[in-house]
């Protein structure tokens, strides 16, 4: 009997051990989760505010950052076994806005200068063609280096499953943050047994082809979710240009103009003159954007962060939506609650419409 008891109590205790330090976060979209973390990211806001969406109910408040970066925010909240890392959206804050505008595109590995003293190294991606936003990466990057003293405090009282969040702006520097992390788990210089499990919500475009490839390769297995109202224009942004430069090495555009050149005349002259017409407005496009969303926002951002130098842009603006995407359908009944028809651009883009169709989720 004494034996049976023993056993027993040895097979509770593993238990409750494997159950504190093993894998808790599931894979898999979870509407109550990603309804929690609505209320969580709320939270950026003010009482008012947040006062009509309720109060998150599994996590407790631990720390707000300062305003840093291009006013960049966020929170860290926990339960006894996961934490939650809130990243802050656009504030009114003219600066904030300035980084959504600076949209010119930067290599996903490299180095970039925030201060003047030490640059910031950061790897989200592998493919050297793989881009991403300047705003939202100089963003991250002032996060990133707030956060990890806490994410190591967190491991040390024995959390090991990490919950990421951003509404808006934020959920476009928390691609880049979670892309940042992992890439510190593969160096060894983040712990490989913290799980990430990702939502970014009401999120704009963060990169290009080749990011989004390797982001939802990293995330395929159901550990990160970008959640869309249909009827938020904010996803759609920023605009893009795709041109015959962003395709793979391997396409019809590269040697196209050989290829014309053989087809013998009038039809070389033909082909030449529609080839043109429909390449060079997309290269023009792109330059264009290179030019006011990179050098000149920059000068802006250079104001606001004095030692900040800007590396060279990729020459591209290919932005495409990344990630599994959890589509949020607006129907009649959301219409007729949140009219096309108001005065207010963001009806569609704020946490009420998305806690309201997130709810009609089976």
């Amino acid at each position: 009997m004494k034996k049976y008891i023993f056993t027993s109590l040895l097979v509770a205790m593993l238990a409750s051990v494997f159950c504190t330090s093993g894998q808790i976060l599931k894979p898999g979209f979870d509407k109550e989760e990603y309804t929690e973390l609505l209320k969580v990211c709320a939270r950026h806001g003010d009482s008012l505010y947040f006062k009509k969406i309720g109060s998150p109910q599994k996590f407790r408040f631990v720390y707000r950052s300062a305003n840093i970066g291009l006013d960049n925010c966020w929170h860290l909240w926990t339960s006894d076994s996961i934490a939650v890392i809130s990243v802050r959206g656009t504030t009114s804050n003219m600066i904030s806005w300035i980084a959504n505008f600076y949209a010119a595109m930067l290599p996903a590995k490299g180095k970039i200068m925030l201060n003047g003293k030490k640059p910031f190294e950061y790897e989200l991606a592998k493919n050297p063609g793989a881009a991403v936003h300047a705003g939202w990466l100089i963003g991250m990057a002032y996060l990133a280096e707030d956060m990890l003293p806490k994410i190591d405090s967190c491991y040390k009282a024995g959390i090991r499953n990490i919950l990421l969040m951003g509404h808006s702006q934020g959920g476009s520097i928390t691609y880049l943050l979670n892309s940042y992390l992992h890439s510190l788990q593969e160096k060894g210089t983040l712990p490989k047994d913290i799980v990430f499990k990702t939502y970014c919500s009401a999120s704009p475009k963060p990169g290009n082809t080749y990011y989004a490839y390797e982001y939802e390769a990293m995330t395929q297995n159901g550990w990160a979710f970008n959640v869309i109202n249909s009827a938020d224009w904010v996803p759609q942004t920023p605009i893009s240009v795709q041109t015959v430069n962003d395709y793979n090495k391997v396409n019809p555009f590269t040697n196209a103009k050989d290829y014309i050149g053989k087809l013998g005349f009038p039809k070389n002259i033909v082909f030449k003159y529609f080839y043109g017409r429909l390449s060079r407005p997309t290269i023009k496009a792109q330059k264009r954007f290179e030019r006011y969303m990179g050098r000149l926002i920059a000068k802006q951002v250079k104001k606001h962060l004095p030692g900040y130098e800007p590396p060279a842009y990729v020459h591209s603006a290919d932005y495409v939506r990344t990630g599994n995407t959890i589509v949020l359908l607006a129907k009649e009944d959301y219409y007729r609650k949140f009219p096309d028809k108001s005065d207010n651009i963001f009806i569609h883009h704020f946490f009420e419409p998305y806690f309201y169709l997130t709810a009609q989720l089976p």
